[in-house]
């Protein structure tokens, strides 16, 4: 039996290599993919997602969420992404038409109709819409079988402010009803994501794919590429988000502990922080699965095997 996942998205040209694993790889059935305001705004998060599913050869249903953090203003990230979200290489305007229902409907009404502890969240952008939908039927919070997620940071700080990773600080709110929930959570923070860096190698392989998928991917990476070798004189870049589902088909990939994870909400300076007691020097009950290393070697190579389907 597949495990029934919604992938929670601001795709960004990381979130879409997530999509496509996800979408190539039978062991997942993907039921849904919930779009949120994050890298840009929800207008375009919402058309980037049906894009890939275009470019997957797909037909997996895309609804439009959250369009501003529960609080906040909205912060992006074109900076890194471009202006589109998925700069690198032009893609056709979608055919796929955006799902009438609103996103935060439609993961409550998925937990609903699905027995309890079946179907994963697999959160990629802030957490707004997963929250929203906690809060707004919390009935849905032990239905819930899990939380992968890509978010936070701890022993490699920030990499939107000095304290905080962009995911959580773009709505600490939503990740603190998040992590305060009792759903078990996996979290792929910045400590893991900076180990999974691209090689040119990995790139030009999937340019030599020759398939839309490989030339789009590769594309891709050379865009945002750019930006991370140049902030942190790496020689590749990391793709945070397919960490997420790289765990979900290969959990012996990663390595971490079950730690306490604290979302800061009030500190001018810490904004966003994710306070993960990795050292369990507090009596606070542990809430995550906090990883902090990756088989890189492995990793890649599950990317690679998958993507080539495509």
């Amino acid at each position: 039996m597949p495990r029934k996942i919604i992938i929670d998205t601001d795709p960004g040209q990381d979130d879409a290599v997530a999509i496509l694993l996800a979408l190539a790889s039978p062991e997942l059935e993907v039921l849904a993919l919930t779009a949120v305001a994050g890298n840009v705004p929800l207008a375009l998060t919402q058309r980037n997602a049906r894009q890939i599913v275009e470019l997957a050869g797909r037909q997996t249903p895309v609804h439009a969420g959250c369009d501003a953090p529960m609080k906040r203003k909205l912060v992006t990230a074109e900076y890194v992404h471009g202006k589109t979200g998925l700069d690198g290489i032009p893609l056709p305007e979608p055919t796929l038409p955006l799902h009438p229902q609103h996103a935060v409907d439609a993961i409550i009404e998925a937990l609903r109709a699905h027995p309890p502890g079946t179907i994963t969240l697999c959160p990629l952008g802030p957490l707004t819409n997963i929250a929203t939908a906690f809060r707004r039927a919390p009935d849905i919070i032990p239905r819930v079988a899990e939380i992968v997620l890509m978010g936070g940071a701890y022993f490699e700080v920030g990499n939107v402010t000095p304290a905080a990773e962009f995911n959580i600080y773009v709505d600490p709110e939503a990740a603190e009803i998040v992590f305060k929930s009792g759903v078990p959570l996996v979290v792929m923070p910045l400590d893991v994501t900076h180990k999974a860096l691209t090689s040119r190698e990995w790139v030009e392989e999937m340019r030599a794919l020759g398939t839309p998928v490989g030339q789009a991917v590769a594309s891709w990476t050379d865009f945002f590429e750019r930006f991370d070798t140049a902030k942190y004189g790496s020689a590749g870049a990391p793709l945070h988000d397919p960490c997420v589902i790289a765990y979900l088909l290969e959990p012996a990939l990663f390595t971490g502990r079950h730690v306490n994870v604290e979302i800061e909400t009030v500190s001018e300076l810490t904004l966003g922080m994710t306070v993960a007691d990795w050292w369990r020097v507090t009596d606070r009950e542990p809430n995550a699965m906090f990883m902090g290393s990756v088989d890189r070697d492995g990793f890649y190579r599950l990317l690679t095997e998958r993507l080539g389907r495509l």
